[in-house]
């Protein structure tokens, strides 16, 4: 049954490639072979961290429409764009910043940093990571791609080249739909049209002097073959150099999609010419399958996001490809790698995590909490003895170390140090001002607990780094509840300017009373969409941390990539604390901080076009 997901009988997955003409080992089929031998199977241990992938070179040089090792497949991150998609999802541009220098820190082939056409400041924040992220060279030679989205217009196209055209190695994106209800119902034009825009706007983006240039048929998964074929031979014609096949929808099983990149490579003219591309979404949960069919189709760049967020259901998950490669790509995969360094994993999914607001789900592959969580008797048996019976990932391979292995226990008498080398044991790299607002944060909490677990530790750098930058500011809360009244609260912030504020309000309970005295303060009006709240750790001493999520009643709107239509900004907040209220009244306080900051972000880029305006009059 598992065989046929990855095999189809029209087509074998890996293409016979002579060993005359590369330095590299054949690929292998993609076929189940015959089991081993009795006296094999009571020695070996099958297992990622013993027997992980080593590449058979360095990177391979960056060409735009080929790459010189054919096992080499790229990872194009597009977090930023697609994943920022998700409802909720919204980031600032130090966020966008922030995570764009972690995805460089991972290695990702290709940053797709935004669509820079839906607003002004999606505009900024692409130019500011393609000046920043895509000119920082480091000592191997890497620098990522940057990636701008554009719909197939010229003034789309010509916004993502504006954006991206800072970076050392810039690409534009460009789409349109190519299957039958999309083209008669959303662009209600004909395929004689469509393959014109297509054709006219790759070469459009092509003479603006960009010579990375991706084209994708959005719904190729309902799209028709034949139409394909033509399609994306004119593109190549047109100058494109990768051609994505998107399952926009998420529709195809693993060998549907297979066979679909397979003819494409087979039919297309001009197909040897350019990077065959995969994006799948995991509406039916089966966009890692599907990516990794079309890889080992032919396919070799796959389009994923970190923690796989995205539209509807998600993406294809960064983590969970690059890891099936690590772990299968040398003996089932036809000796497929990719250039990420996995140690920070860990790092990248706890940022998209905190910074979009949006919980992983403790199951979750490879990143969720009960990953390397066992609690089975049979399991933990196994475990000590040999760690392999039940993992076949070490930890330490994504950036994360037991903490029963570590040693340490920290409590209120730990040190900086400690503190530092077991955040490092986390995958949490902070450098001197963030490591201070821990330490302090956790001396607060040692304090009041024996001992501080790490899940404590996990909650603390998320209320102390990855918040947006201070507005406004929580100094003292005071409420009193309970079933003799109602319920009051006392509230002083601090704002940038360091002056102080205090108010007091009344409300159904401490929260929303706490709510309604920043209220008064700020002078915001917003709706609160979303509460939630959990306990890090069992125990009537646990750290609670907070999820808010709201809207500014004076809309903020972007664009949206795909449909075009107008999407209603919201904000998400987080905060962390031994008392619930407190932890309520952070989270409030992060959101609305957002919030203000994406509104001061975009009067920077008003205020910073009125001056390009007047300079460049000549009577100013």
């Amino acid at each position: 049954m598992a065989s046929s997901l990855f095999t189809y009988p029209k087509f074998a997955p890996f293409p016979s490639l002579s060993s005359k003409s590369s330095p590299f080992p054949p690929p292998s089929a993609l076929y189940f072979r015959s089991p081993p031998s009795t006296s094999l199977l009571k020695t070996s241990i099958v297992s990622c961290s013993l027997n992980s992938y080593v590449s058979l070179g360095s990177r391979p040089d960056y060409i735009p429409n080929h790459i010189p090792d054919p096992n080499y497949v790229r990872i194009f991150d597009t977090t930023l764009r697609d994943g920022e998609q998700s409802p909720g999802a919204a980031l600032t541009s130090k966020e966008k910043l922030d995570v764009a220098r972690q995805l460089a820190k991972l290695g990702v082939d290709i940053i797709e940093a935004g669509f820079p056409a839906a607003s002004k400041d999606d505009f900024e924040a692409v130019k500011t990571i393609a000046k920043e992220v895509g000119n920082a060279v480091d000592k191997t030679g890497y620098v990522p791609v940057i990636c701008g989205l554009s719909r197939c217009n010229e003034n789309d196209i010509r916004s993502a080249w504006e954006a991206v055209k800072y970076a050392k190695r810039p690409r534009i994106h460009t789409f349109i739909a190519t299957s039958g209800i999309h083209m008669e119902y959303k662009l209600k034009k004909t395929k004689e049209e469509v393959l014109e825009i297509a054709r006219s706007m790759v070469q459009f983006a092509r003479s603006l002097g960009c010579d990375d240039v991706e084209f994708s048929p959005e719904d190729a998964g309902r799209s028709d073959k034949e139409f394909l074929y033509e399609i994306l031979g004119e593109v190549i014609k047109a100058g494109a150099t990768t051609l994505n096949i998107p399952d926009t929808v998420g529709i195809t099983l693993p060998n549907e999609f297979g066979q679909l990149i397979a003819d494409i490579k087979a039919n297309t003219p001009g197909i040897e010419d350019v990077i065959i591309s995969t994006h799948c979404q995991n509406d039916l949960g089966l966009a890692t399958a599907n990516s990794l069919a079309g890889a080992a189709a032919g396919a070799r760049q796959l389009e994923v996001t970190i923690n796989g967020i995205g539209e509807r259901a998600g993406n294809a998950s960064l983590e969970e490809v690059v890891m099936a490669f690590k772990c299968k790509g040398k003996d089932i995969l036809g000796g497929l790698y990719t250039g990420i360094d996995t140690r920070y994993i860990v790092m990248a999914s706890k940022m998209v995590e905190e910074y979009t607001g949006l919980n992983l789900q403790p199951h979750k592959a490879i990143v969720g909490a009960n990953a390397f969580a066992h609690e089975s008797g049979i399991h933990q048996d196994g475990m000590l003895k040999h760690k392999s019976t039940y993992e076949i990932i070490s930890p330490e391979e994504i950036g994360l170390e037991r903490s029963n292995e570590a040693g340490i226990v920290l409590g209120k008498l730990s040190g900086r140090h400690a503190l530092k080398d077991r955040l490092k044991e986390l995958g949490y790299e902070l450098d001197d001002s963030q490591l201070g607002d821990v330490f302090w944060s956790f001396k607060a909490v040692a304090e009041q607990k024996k001992r501080v677990t790490d899940a404590d530790l996990i909650a603390l750098v998320s209320d102390a780094v990855f918040q947006p930058a201070v507005v406004w500011e929580l100094v003292d809360l005071q409420v009193a509840c309970g079933t003799l009244g109602l319920s009051t609260a006392t509230v002083k912030l601090i704002d940038a300017d360091g002056k102080e504020h205090v108010e007091c309000a009344v409300g159904t309970g401490p929260v929303d009373s706490a709510y309604k005295a920043v209220d008064l303060i700020v002078k915001e009006p917003v709706t609160l969409l979303e509460y939630s709240m959990n306990a890090v750790t069992e125990g009537i001493d646990a750290i609670a941390t907070t999820r808010v999520l709201i809207r500014p009643e004076k809309d903020r709107v972007s664009t949206h990539a795909l449909t075009g239509e107008i999407v209603h900004r919201t904000f998400s907040g987080t905060g962390a604390g031994l008392d619930i209220v407190v932890s309520s009244v952070k989270a409030y306080i992060g959101a609305l901080n957002k919030m203000l900051g994406y509104r001061e972000e975009q009067s920077t880029v008003v205020s910073g076009e009125v001056m390009g305006h007047a300079d460049s009059n000549p009577n100013s």
